[in-house]
C-alpha cells in the first residue's frame, strides 16, 4: 500500500451487519459522509458463524430496522438464517449504504483530532469511527479444553453445522444458554446419546399467557430499560441468553424438555483430571435460582397487566413445573472410555478487538463505554449486550440505540477542537 493516497472521511462504521447499517442509515439522515468497511459480505457473521437449522429467538413481528420491518405473512413465526440475511441485504439496498464488502480493518488509532484507519484497501483517516463489528466474534473456551483426550473431537459453534458433521457416539454440550440447549435438542433427535452440563441460566417459557413471551418483555416496557437504570450493568451484560428457541410451533425448551427428550443434565465443568471431566454438584441450587428468577418475571408482567387494564386482553396467569433435579448426578465423565465422542463448547462468545490500538479495552477483553460511547473521544459502539437498553443486542433493538450513538458523534463533530 505504500505510495497510496489517504482517504479522508468524516466516520468509519466496522461492520455491516444491522448494527452498522442501522448506524449508516442515521448518519446518512445527518448528512454526515462517512463509509461501512465490511470484512465479508452484508451480514456476514450470519451467513458465516451459524448453524444450519437456527432460527432468531425473536418472532417476525419483531424484526424491524430503521423504515424497514418484516411484512411477510407470518409475523408470529422465527426467521431461518436465509430470511435473515434476506432482510439485512434488504436493508443496505433500500437505505443506500456506503458498503465496501471484503476489507479487512488491521488497525484503528488516534491521529491527530481524530483516527488513523489501516485496511486491506487502504489507509483511511476520519474524525469518528463507530464500532459494530459485533459481541460474538469469538466463541470462548475453558482453559482446560486443553486437557481433554485428542481422541474425543471439539466443536464450537461456528464449528458446528449439523449432527452430521460430528463423529459417530455420545455428544457433551457444555453450556446451558439458548445456544446450548438448542444443540443439545438437535442432537438428541438425530439420536445420539448427549449429556448436558448446566451452569447458570436464564429460564424462560417460549409463550406466557397466550403470548410470546417477548411481547411480555416489548409490552410491559422492561425490554425498554435503560443501562443507567440496571442494578448491576456488569452482571446485566454478561447474563447468559435466555433458553429459547424460534421454533414454528412456539414450544418451550428448557430443561425439563430436554430430559423429557433424554437429555442427561450434569453440574458445571469445572476441570479436567487424568482424561476425566470433572462436574459441581448443586444442580439443584442452580435449577431452583433460575426457577425463582422465572417465576419473579412473570410475577412482574401478571402485575404490569393488572395495573394496565390488559388482564382481559391475555389468558389468565399461570405457572411451570420446577425444573426437576435427577435424583443422581454424575459428578465425573470419563473422556478416555469412548462414551463420549464430540465435545460442543456453547460457553458463550466474545467481541475481538484485536485490530483496535487505542486503550479502551479492560483486562478481561471487554470495551469501555458508557451507553455506546467509548472511552476515547469520537469512538463508539453498537450492538453490544445493554448498550443503552436490555433489548441491545436484537435486531429489533438496535434502532434507539443506534440514533442517539448518532446523535452523541454528531454533537462531538459539531465541537471543533
Amino acid at each position: 500500500m505504500r505510495g497510496r493516497a489517504i482517504e479522508r472521511v468524516t466516520t468509519v462504521v466496522i461492520g455491516a451487519g444491522h448494527a452498522g447499517l442501522a448506524a449508516s442509515h442515521f448518519l446518512g439522515d445527518r448528512s454526515i459522509d462517512h463509509v461501512v468497511l465490511e470484512r465479508g459480505e452484508v451480514a456476514n457473521s450470519w451467513r458465516r458463524e451459524r448453524w444450519d437449522s437456527l432460527r432468531l429467538l425473536t418472532p417476525n413481528w419483531q424484526s424491524r430496522l430503521p423504515g424497514h420491518r418484516y411484512d411477510g405473512p407470518d409475523p408470529d413465526g422465527y426467521m431461518t438464517m436465509g430470511e435473515v440475511i434476506e432482510f439485512i441485504e434488504r436493508f443496505a439496498k433500500v437505505s443506500d449504504a456506503p458498503v465496501r464488502t471484503g476489507v479487512d480493518v488491521t488497525s484503528v488509532r488516534r491521529a491527530g483530532d481524530g483516527y488513523h484507519v489501516t485496511t486491506s484497501g487502504g489507509e483511511i483517516r476520519c474524525r469518528t469511527v463507530v464500532i459494530a463489528s459485533g459481541a460474538c466474534n469469538r466463541p470462548t473456551v475453558p482453559p482446560f479444553g486443553d486437557a481433554v483426550p485428542a481422541s474425543v473431537e471439539q466443536l464450537t459453534p461456528f464449528d458446528y453445522r449439523g449432527p452430521d458433521g460430528l463423529p459417530d457416539g455420545g455428544v457433551l454440550v457444555v453450556g446451558a444458554s439458548a445456544t446450548g440447549v438448542q444443540l443439545a435438542a438437535e442432537l438428541r433427535r438425530s439420536g445420539r446419546p448427549v449429556t448436558l452440563s448446566a451452569g447458570e441460566q436464564v429460564r424462560l417459557p417460549r409463550t406466557y399467557r397466550g403470548r410470546d413471551v417477548l411481547w411480555w418483555m416489548d409490552a410491559s416496557g422492561l425490554w425498554d430499560q435503560r443501562y443507567d437504570e440496571v442494578d448491576d450493568l456488569t452482571r446485566a451484560r454478561r447474563l447468559p441468553s435466555p433458553q429459547l428457541v424460534g421454533a414454528p410451533e412456539r414450544t418451550t425448551l428448557d430443561l425439563n424438555a430436554l430430559m423429557s427428550m433424554g437429555v442427561e443434565p450434569v453440574g458445571r465443568w469445572a476441570a479436567v483430571r487424568d482424561g476425566r471431566a470433572l462436574f459441581s454438584g448443586g444442580l439443584r441450587n442452580v435449577f431452583s435460582l433460575a426457577d425463582l428468577k422465572m417465576n419473579r418475571l412473570l410475577d412482574t408482567f401478571d402485575e404490569w397487566a393488572r395495573t394496565h387494564g390488559r388482564d382481559a386482553e391475555v389468558a389468565p396467569p399461570e405457572r411451570f413445573a420446577p425444573t426437576r433435579v435427577p435424583e443422581s448426578t454424575r459428578l465425573r465423565l470419563d473422556l478416555r472410555g469412548g462414551e463420549i465422542a464430540a465435545i460442543v463448547w456453547a460457553t458463550g462468545f466474545r467481541p475481538d478487538y484485536g485490530w483496535l490500538d487505542v486503550p479502551v479495552v479492560d483486562e478481561k477483553g471487554r470495551l469501555r463505554h458508557e451507553g455506546g460511547v467509548v472511552d476515547s473521544p469520537g469512538l463508539y459502539a453498537l450492538g453490544l449486550p445493554v448498550l443503552r437498553r436490555r433489548k441491545s443486542t436484537f435486531i429489533y433493538g438496535i434502532e434507539d440505540d443506534a440514533r442517539e450513538v448518532v446523535d452523541h458523534l454528531a454533537r462531538h463533530l459539531a465541537v471543533r477542537p
